[in-house]
């Protein structure tokens, strides 16, 4: 589908100056082990690396507040300062010296990203450094303290395109996207996650289906905790290619949280790498069907440092160069050295969890005993008619 070289990864290593501390749960440390996986793979190879540049205070201040950069800006420079009100200096969010330049530098990387696809340098671009889908205009919420991702996507708009379709797999609600763009008609926001019932931030449900004037351009999947592979699968595969399909996005635009996955610290949810795998593929396949490839991808959550994020993001990046890894392949030594000489961990052998990650379609019938199947017909039955669907098996 695509020539090697043809796809780019924005990317340099202060990017991981986005770093809450040692004991936060967020370390950079995961962006710096999955660069070094791809690299050690030979992924990079099938990538250009682009220099991440960072947004100007104006580019952020299309999405956020100016009191809030404001109040970024200042706790970032005046030693023991906070902003409660704006979400800064909360356990999920302390504080840090350069805390503005930092996450001004993640949104500068993923509206590079966009640039490089709309603009057709890239057909796919990814910033895994990226993906911080909570923050909210007027404040820092969950780990992030700018909304990459929205800012990305409003640049996209404010060039004039007129359909973008954003689907967030991370296993936390992707409510800050959401929120942004909930009375806009011109985005579809998708987010699989598990229920706002049992998991931060406690949104997210089927019922929320966007603003008075863009009807249907939200769309939530409340998952049961538990769900492993094959229902997580089910439920994608279930509503996210039809509402593609139906919507016909210029731009897709995805977050790759992983922290879905069976050893996250963090969440419920059971996926193996070799699900979230396939869902990564998925999505690749769903931008050449409904966009001529124009992919912008991010990462997100994910806090099995050393056991998830790495191998998940560098199958992530292989795909997105439109060379996938063989989940067989082994993990390098030389990488697994480095893991256990910085984090005293054991580091993966491989690059599977040794799951087939199989799923019983939709079509092949609708089981309302399951909590799974009620919670993915609750999203088709909300959603599905405000575009010409029918919710039905």
């Amino acid at each position: 589908m695509e020539c090697p070289g043809s796809s780019s990864v924005v990317f340099d290593k202060t990017l991981t100056d986005y770093d809450f501390g040692p004991t936060h749960p967020m370390s950079p440390v995961r962006v710096d082990l999955t660069m070094l996986l791809a690299d050690e793979l030979g992924v990079l190879d099938g990538l250009r690396q682009v220099p991440a540049p960072v947004a100007e205070d104006d580019l952020i201040a299309t999405v956020h507040d100016r009191g809030l950069i404001e109040a970024v800006t200042r706790c970032g420079t005046t030693p023991g300062h906070v902003d409660l009100e704006r979400g800064l200096g909360t356990e999920d969010d302390p504080v840090f010296a350069g805390m503005h330049e930092a996450a001004a530098h993640v949104v500068g990387a993923t509206v590079e990203a966009c640039r490089q696809v709309w603009s057709g340098e890239s057909l796919h671009s990814a910033n895994i450094a990226g993906g911080l889908h909570h923050a909210m205009r007027d404040r820092a919420s969950g780990f992030c303290i700018y909304n990459d991702v929205a800012v990305g996507i409003q640049w996209l708009l404010d060039r004039g395109v007129e359909r973008v379709a954003y689907v967030d797999v991370d296993v936390h609600h992707g409510d800050g996207v959401e929120q942004i763009f909930y009375d806009d008609p011109r985005v579809l926001t998708i987010s699989l996650h598990e229920t706002g019932q049992m998991l931060f931030p406690g949104t997210g449900f089927p019922t929320d289906i966007g603003g008075p004037a863009a009807q249907g351009t939200a769309a939530n999947v409340a998952l049961p905790p538990g769900t492993a592979d094959a229902g997580w699968l089910r439920a994608f595969h279930a509503v996210v290619p039809p509402l593609l399909r139906e919507w016909r996005p210029q731009v897709l635009v995805t977050q790759h949280g992983c922290d879905s996955h069976m050893e996250d610290p963090l969440a419920h949810l059971m996926l193996s790498v070799d699900g979230q795998r396939a869902a990564y593929l998925a999505l690749h396949e769903l931008a050449h069907e409904v966009c001529d490839g124009k992919w912008v991808a991010t990462g997100g959550g994910g806090y099995a440092l050393v056991e998830v994020v790495p191998r998940a993001w560098t199958h992530l990046l292989a795909i997105v160069a439109g060379q996938p890894v063989d989940p067989a392949t082994e993990t390098p030594l030389g990488w697994r050295v480095h893991v256990e000489e910085l984090t005293g961990r054991t580091a993966p052998f491989r690059l599977t969890d040794g799951r087939s990650p199989a799923y019983r379609d939709w079509s092949a019938g609708y089981d309302p005993e399951t909590w799974l199947d009620r919670a993915i017909m609750a999203t088709r039955t909300a959603v599905f008619p405000l575009h010409g669907l029918d919710p039905q098996p």
